[in-house]
């Protein structure tokens, strides 16, 4: 794996609870405000967990590039 790759990795894994957080919230909210999926709480709640933790890694790894832009164009060109 080469430093890139690590570095994205490492910040894929730091902003990937963040993530998390914010697609489980959405889902949430958006649950509890509709009544026909609200009435059926039992169901669609442990499916957004769970859909959350699917979705949050790959949004992580796109996310992560964006994230280090900054540091990447002050590194130095080898």
């Amino acid at each position: 794996m080469s430093s890139d790759s690590r570095a994205r990795l490492g910040v894929a894994a730091l902003i990937f609870m963040m993530v998390n957080a914010v697609v489980f919230g959405v889902g949430l909210v958006t649950v509890l405000t509709t009544p026909v999926l609200a009435q059926h709480g039992f169901f669609w709640i442990p499916a957004i967990v769970v859909g959350s933790f699917v979705i949050s890694p790959p949004l992580a790894w796109f996310i992560a590039p964006m994230m280090m832009q900054r540091f990447i164009q002050a590194r130095p060109v080898r």
